[in-house]
């Protein structure tokens, strides 16, 4: 195909788009609001950021454009940010996929309760994600004295002669971070799955009966999964955002920076950067690799989900 022809049916598909647009102004004027927003408050501040990951800037002085030498600088010689790339994956592999798991067993083990109990239970297992005084019991209960909980149940058993300092030696603060951010991990996936799981049609149940299904667990991948892949693509997105945007668990409990950076994650590093030394530039790469990252793994969920039921 030669240019000119290129050209010319690129120009034809422009201007039948904004005929379409025109056709329909009336929606798309409803739509102006959300799309405005959503522009100024999530697309461009991802472009801006973008940007500023090829300058040097510090705020104080106008950026300056230094290429792919902050990329390079990250991944060849800034050994921190490997380290918090590591603990990040760790972190996400392990939290991701297993609090995405529990969070719809949980929901669907709720949904079979009596009304007034899963409206009481869903509460309790919603909690945690709205509970801003948690860190406070966490610390409490993995304090490195004699006095916490953990130490002083096993103390008491004989099964230690010492506390164990459980969240500044590098040996025990991974475990207890992932414990920590899988109890928070039931949060608004938790609470999507039990909205997707009331609006499911008891009529497919039974007409699944009469086709042939057996038990619950075929009930779940030939109806319940199918019925519901709007709700598991929200968990699934809201999973990946929270496993690769752990940071404040880290902080709160394991100090920033935590010992030898055991549990250091990428967006403590950012806000290290970004919030502290004030080197926006270096943490707009550090977010715009953590951003692709994400975007990727959304990609594979998606692809993943696409199969489910078929």
């Amino acid at each position: 195909m030669s240019f000119a022809r290129y050209a010319e049916k690129k120009k034809n598909s422009t201007l039948r788009l904004l005929k379409e647009i025109f056709r329909h102004r009336v929606c798309y004027l409803f739509l102006a609001p959300y799309a405005i927003v959503f522009i100024l408050f999530f697309v461009a501040p991802v472009a801006i950021s973008v940007f500023f990951s090829f300058t040097y800037y510090n705020v104080l002085e106008p950026a300056k454009f230094i290429g792919l030498r902050n990329y390079i600088n990250l991944l060849l010689a800034d050994d921190v940010f490997l380290i918090s790339v590591k603990n990040t994956m760790i972190m996400a592999v392990i939290t991701g996929p297993v609090g995405y798991v529990m969070a719809f067993l949980f929901a669907w083990f709720i949904n079979e309760l009596p009304r007034y109990i899963r409206a009481v239970v869903t509460l309790v297992f919603y909690a945690p994600s709205i509970a801003g005084s948690a860190f406070m019991i966490w610390l409490l209960i993995f304090s490195g004295d004699a006095y916490g909980y953990v130490n002083g149940a096993l103390m008491f058993m004989g099964i230690l002669d010492q506390p164990i300092l459980w969240l500044t030696d590098p040996k025990y603060m991974m475990p207890v971070i992932l414990i920590v951010i899988l109890w928070m991990s039931l949060g608004a996936g938790f609470l999507a799955f039990i909205a997707g799981l009331s609006t499911i049609d008891v009529s497919l149940y039974e007409a699944g009966l009469v086709d042939g299904i057996t038990n619950r667990w075929q009930e779940l991948w030939y109806i319940t999964l199918p019925n519901m892949k709007g709700m598991l693509m929200f968990g699934a997105v809201m999973a990946i955002t929270q496993a690769f945007g752990v940071g404040e668990v880290t902080q709160q409990l394991a100090g920033f920076p935590s010992t030898d950076y055991a549990v250091h994650t990428v967006l403590n590093h950012l806000v290290d950067y970004g919030g502290l030394r004030f080197e926006m530039g270096y943490a707009s790469a550090i977010a715009t690799i953590l951003f692709f990252i994400m975007i990727v793994c959304n990609a594979v969920i998606q692809k993943m989900l696409k199969r489910v039921g078929t």
